[in-house]
């Protein structure tokens, strides 16, 4: 395993990590999640991203019974939550979380630690993100209260996902003027169908105020896998139950377009000797941005062939990157 500093923090992460979004709960119970973490850790990985919302905040409590189950020592892995959305369903109104349950006040953000703390079992959250912007925020209210929870011990380091780099600096530039703990790390979607944030709107946050980045959904839910070449998978994500929005977010009415560019791809695996889902993996941790790319498997399988990634990264030359950038042709932003 190969091991990222986040950004100007002292923390090293592993250059993959494990995520519990969507697979935990739906594909995977309990013996088959701590399978797979143990296969994880064996193998180096010393991240474990989860939210408040995920499933209600029982991907949390799966984490935290695998953990515990497999004797980790506290100090040997980093785990991850995220707030906003509250463990409602916020794609039911009937489920959606109360209006104090969710957001980024001063008293949503701290009840959730205090839950997610719980879920886990643990005493502290390695890492703990603003899941979303909130149309109502204070930045100083969060500022304060991300400082607050870091003098309390019960967050080491605090960031955001997906957030517009505007209000990125503002938080930045408010810690800096009031002397708190600022944020270390921003959380976006990364791909070879989604650059621009990473690769144009964050390039001032990762160089000049040396943020960390730890990017989800490499293989656009499988896409660049090519596990949907023939339509959607039978047992994909994007067919799970409760999941069905999962398939209009990914694709965005390009569905076409984004099968055929990940077709593309596969006569570069194979010179490679690397499946697509490597190549895919591999482009985006060749970018010096990123500390950490996000997997998402639900399986051994997927997981052994994912960690692969990191031995195509060491064979994948320039021209190769340039012919896997000519094959998304518009749909690739610029470096």
């Amino acid at each position: 395993m190969e091991y990222r500093r986040l950004g100007h923090a002292g923390l090293k992460l592993s250059a993959l990590s494990f995520g519990s979004w969507i697979t935990f709960g739906t594909s995977l119970r309990d013996r088959g999640a701590r399978d797979l973490l143990a296969q994880a850790y064996d193998h180096g990985i010393n991240f474990f991203d989860s939210a408040e919302v995920y499933l209600g905040g029982e991907a949390e409590r799966m984490l935290g019974r695998a953990i515990k189950s497999l004797g980790w020592p506290r100090d040997a892995y980093c785990i991850s939550s995220k707030v906003l959305f509250g463990t409602g369903d916020n794609h039911d109104p009937a489920r959606a979380s109360r209006p104090t349950q969710q957001g980024l006040s001063r008293k949503h953000i701290v009840e959730a630690c205090d839950q997610a703390l719980a879920r886990f079992g643990v005493d502290y959250l390695d890492i703990y993100l603003c899941h979303r912007p909130d149309p109502d925020m204070s930045i100083a209210e969060i500022a304060w209260t991300m400082h607050t929870l870091v003098q309390q011990g019960k967050i080491l380091y605090w960031g955001t996902s997906e957030w517009p780099a505007a209000d990125v600096e503002a938080l930045i530039r408010f810690a800096d003027r009031h002397h708190l703990v600022p944020p270390q790390l921003e959380q976006p979607q990364y791909n070879l169908y989604h650059r621009e944030r990473v690769e144009q709107e964050y390039r001032a946050l990762t160089e000049q105020h040396g943020l960390g980045l730890t990017t989800w959904s490499p293989l656009a839910s499988g896409v660049l896998a090519g596990r949907h070449d023939d339509g959607v998978a039978a047992g994909s994500r994007m067919n799970a139950e409760g999941f069905g929005w999962l398939r209009d977010f990914v694709f965005e009415g390009s569905e076409a377009d984004m099968i055929a560019a990940s077709r593309r791809l596969q006569p570069i695996a194979d010179e490679l000797g690397a499946s697509r889902a490597q190549l895919a993996i591999a482009w985006a941790l060749r970018n010096p941005q990123v500390t950490s790319v996000i997997l998402g498997a639900s399986s051994s399988a997927q997981l052994a062939d994912n960690l692969g990634a990191l031995d195509v990264l060491g064979k994948l030359d320039e021209e190769q990157v340039q012919r896997i950038e000519r094959a998304f042709g518009a749909s690739a932003a610029p470096r």
